[in-house]
């Protein structure tokens, strides 16, 4: 189960995983099958704890950045892209991190309404359930729902943190929730209404991305080179064997089987060419608006240099041959 373990002499490289969405599941794949130690990296990975109990446990990121251990220095963090953004807008001590790719630039997330609810106008003047940031996916699409239907996110519509509950629909009080693909499954197994599937939305976000900070991909440019080859790799095996994709879903982050399939699917809309989301940034800082957004462009918050070189020598169409 540990085959992504790299052999002496290979390059160390510390990654951190914010959590378990599906988006990661393809550098979990990368590790599982060996893909780091193929292009010559020893790569430790570092991820919370698996919201199922069967799931493989890692190093447990979550109790490192809650204070619980040291941490050591992640070299990369793979997680959402719009957080990122904020936070170097926002707060003065952020990293200059960069994107350097990035796999799920499209909404994907579900709207579950409180049993009785049957459309999205029954929610104005209701209260939404997002997860515990407010710089997060789900906040993305809580305040794109408001714009699409014409609501003010602060007067017309709660958005509240640490709602997305199951629990919280039932007791009634969440009027909906933005769920993840975990919460999904449950909700449609449990009989919760669907009120949007927000793929049909066809909205970009910056969404799952590889980061980095500046001076680390200036110092070490083949190292990050070798670890999108690996990871673009997972990506790869992700779209092209299912089986394999799922079997790591289970294992590693304790999916029943019976829920693997549709999970899995909701990974359909995953670039192939994980460029950064280009047009995602341009949604966030429009959303976001803000004085100290207006001080930067887009492309202060990526770098797509050395994914540019691995396509255009036709790397990444080889991999689907």
């Amino acid at each position: 189960m540990l085959a992504g373990c790299g052999s002496q002499g290979n390059t160390p490289l510390h990654i951190e995983l914010r959590t378990r969405g599906l988006s990661k599941l393809p550098f979990v794949i990368a590790y599982d099958q060996g893909l780091y130690a193929k292009y010559g990296l020893d790569v430790e990975l570092f991820m919370p704890k698996p919201e199922y109990e069967d799931g493989i446990e890692a190093k447990g990121g979550f109790l490192l950045r809650h204070g619980f251990a040291e941490p050591p220095r992640f070299d990369v963090i793979v997680d959402g892209g719009t957080p990122m953004i904020l936070d170097r807008t926002t707060n003065a001590a952020a990293p200059r991190e960069v994107i350097i790719a990035s796999n799920d630039c499209v909404v994907r997330t579900h709207i579950i309404g409180r049993k009785g609810i049957t459309s999205l106008d029954e929610l104005e003047g209701g209260r939404i359930g997002i997860s515990a940031h407010v710089r997060t996916t789900t906040a993305f699409v809580a305040l794109m729902l408001a714009e699409r239907m014409g609501w003010d996110p602060n007067q017309d519509i709660s958005i509240l943190r640490h709602g997305r509950d199951l629990d919280l629909l039932s007791s009634g009080a969440m009027d909906a929730i933005v769920a993840n693909e975990r919460i999904f499954a449950e909700a449609v197994e449990k009989g919760y209404p669907v009120l949007a599937d927000t793929r049909s939305w066809n909205e970009a976000i910056v969404g799952n991305s590889i980061r980095a900070t500046r001076e680390w991909l200036d110092e070490n440019p083949e190292t990050a080179r070798r670890f999108l080859q690996a990871s673009i790799e997972g990506l790869a095996l992700f779209h092209i064997n299912p089986e394999v994709a799922m079997d790591v879903l289970v294992r590693w982050n304790g999916v029943p089987p019976e829920n693997a399939r549709a999970v899995y699917e909701r990974g359909a809309t995953f670039s192939k060419k994980p460029y950064p989301c280009y047009d995602g940034i341009e949604n966030v800082m429009r959303l976001y608006d803000s004085h100290e957004m207006r001080r930067y462009q887009g492309s202060d918050f990526y770098d797509d240099i050395l994914l540019r070189e691995l396509d255009e020598e036709g790397f990444i169409d080889l991999l689907y041959e």
